[in-house]
């Protein structure tokens, strides 16, 4: 099954690489693409659907295991590099993957959320914190599984 979802996974990457930053995926794509990501990442943090299924509408629970779920997503992402999330490849993979009409919206949430990352050590809290000033910079364009 981990194979399974790592082929599908890594398929799925190949497609958006292989389309470039002129195409993107659609916010539906995103979103199931997403879903891959989640139910990986859900089994290995021990967290439910009700954990962590509303964390794109702003739900976030303060707990380690959602916090390692975000950061497991994040890894799963690409965008985490020497266990740190990385503000350079958060921007590559939006010009990668996210619909061009949302690019910019994606982008100015990352940058004015770079400083957080710096705040923490644990890849957790980072990836948590992070997340949650994205969506509270502009939850319109917050996309998250």
């Amino acid at each position: 099954m981990k194979t399974y979802t790592f082929r599908l996974f890594c398929c799925v990457l190949c497609i958006l690489l292989f389309f470039g930053e002129n195409y993107g995926m659609t916010r539906q794509q995103l979103k199931n693409s997403g879903k891959l990501m989640k139910k990986s990442c859900m089994p290995k943090n021990d967290v439910t659907e009700d954990e962590v299924g509303d964390i794109e509408k702003g739900k976030f629970i303060e707990s380690r295991n959602v916090m390692c779920y975000i950061a497991c997503v994040y890894t799963m992402t690409q965008v985490v590099k020497n266990n740190k999330l990385s503000y350079e490849a958060v921007i590559k993979q939006v010009d990668v993957m996210f619909p061009a009409e949302m690019r910019d919206a994606v982008k100015a949430a990352a940058t004015h959320c770079k400083e957080t990352t710096k705040k923490y050590k644990d890849l957790c809290e980072s990836s948590y914190w992070t997340a949650k000033c994205m969506y509270d910079y502009d939850a319109e364009n917050f996309v998250f599984p």
